[in-house]
Formats: structure tokens, sequence, C-alpha cells
């Protein structure tokens, strides 16, 4: 099975350690955020990975080299000369990523959590949808709006009631849900989509998802009892430091 690591964010609330590294060797127990993630997805079956660079990218190469013993086949997707986000960074990785064509998972290199991944690719399969969103009922702030049947309908920010796309009005029926950073796509479909939006260089995944509602399946997965921590910050990365070892797989060869 194929995964991308989204790896090429600048961390800038992770200063002072990613004035000098990038934040996918931020540490967390003594092990690197990119190494957990990395065996994780080993050990949920995954083999073939791609991962995004940008800040202290050779870092990250020198890194990833250093450790043959991954026992997976890891390349990387070059943004060292412009920073695509997240969105762009999968369009640019896209020819990697489509080669044969089957769903591929992407992955935040921020986040711990005992996601069954793949389980996640068996339903996402199953499904027949065009990706599939990983969401769970977690506090969150910022959640995304699906209809009673799971489609995706629109964004919703919990803190000044911002909803997006512009005019989206959520429904009675609607369901708000956290999204986990983990996620599915279908290449041909996605990447389609992408072409017919005129899409390049720097955008968002979730706004491609919201542009894209009426167009591609975009269902939820919902995983109600997830465990996951975000350790993009420094208060969650102490609480990660603290609660690690509940994680399965997490830093296991």
């Amino acid at each position: 099975m194929k995964a991308f690591i989204l790896a090429a964010g600048l961390g800038t609330r992770l200063k002072p350690f990613t004035l000098t590294n990038p934040k996918a060797l931020v540490p967390v127990g003594g092990v690197p955020m990119l190494e957990r993630v990395l065996l994780r997805l080993r050990s949920e079956g995954f083999d073939d990975i791609v991962v995004n660079i940008h800040h202290f990218g050779e870092k990250i190469v020198d890194f990833v080299h250093a450790h043959a013993d991954f026992g997976m086949r890891v390349r990387f997707s070059d943004e060292r000369d412009f920073l695509c986000e997240t969105g762009g960074g999968i369009l640019h990785a896209l020819p990697m990523l489509a080669e044969d064509d089957r769903p591929f998972l992407i992955h935040n290199v921020d986040i711990l959590s005992d996601a069954p991944l793949a389980s996640l690719m068996r339903r996402h399969e199953e499904s027949g949808a065009d990706a599939s969103l990983v969401v769970s009922g977690r506090d969150s702030s910022r959640r995304l709006v699906f209809s009673e049947r799971m489609r995706l309908r629109g964004w919703h920010n919990l803190t000044d009631g911002a909803l997006r796309p512009e005019g989206f009005l959520p429904a009675p029926a609607d369901r708000e849900y956290a999204f986990s950073g983990i996620h599915i796509m279908n290449p041909a479909a996605v990447g389609g989509e992408m072409l017919r939006q005129r899409r390049s260089g720097k955008f968002s995944v979730i706004d491609f998802y919201l542009d894209a509602r009426d167009t591609l399946v975009l269902r939820a997965d919902l995983v109600p009892d997830l465990h996951l921590i975000d350790i993009g910050k420094p208060a969650t990365l102490s609480q990660a430091q603290r609660v690690m070892s509940s994680f399965p797989g997490e830093g296991q060869k």
C-alpha cells in the first residue's frame, strides 16, 4: 500500500527547534515524528512511501537514508524551491502517487493517532468514494460539515461562526466532525478534478475538497473513539511526550 506523508511545513509554532531543523524531525519521547509515522505505516502494511520536503529538506533526506532498516520504499517530493501547501503538495507529488492508479493514504507528519490505517484503506476501497476523510467527534474549533449520508458539505469555525464555502448554511440533519489530518484519495479522480479546476502552485487541500464537493464523492470515515494528538504546537507536544506510549506500534521496529 502507498502513503504520502506531508512533512514540508515550516513548523513556526515549534520554534526554537524549527529554526535549525524540520518539523518532521521534532522528537517525541526521543524518537523523531517522521520515524514514528513511518514505523506506524509499516506496522499497518504500507510499503511505498512518498514524503514531501521543503524546510531543511536535506536533513529529512539524510535522516531517511541513514535508516535503511525502515524496510520500506521511501521517496521524496521536493518542494524546496516552492512550498506548495497541502493541496499543492499532493498535486506536485501526484506523478509518483498515481503510478499504479491505486488509492493512497495521506498522513500529516505531526499527527499521533491510533487510527486503524489498513482498515481505513479497505473501507475506502469498498465505499466507492473518490476520497475518504477520517474524522472523529474530538474537541476542535474547526469542523467539517457532512450530510446525513456522510458526504462533505462545508466547513465551520466554531470560534467565530465562519462558514465555507461562501453562501453555505448547514442543514438541521448535517453532522460536524473534526478532521484528523488523515485521508485517502483515488488519484485519477482527484487529479482530474484538480486539472478541471485549473489548480496549480500553492493551495489548501481542504479548499480543494470544498470546491469539489458537488463533483467528487467525498465521504467521512468516522472513527468514534479515535485517540489523536497534533504535536504542531508546544502544549500538545508536551502532552504527546507524556502519553505517547499509549499509541500502538509507536517507536517499534
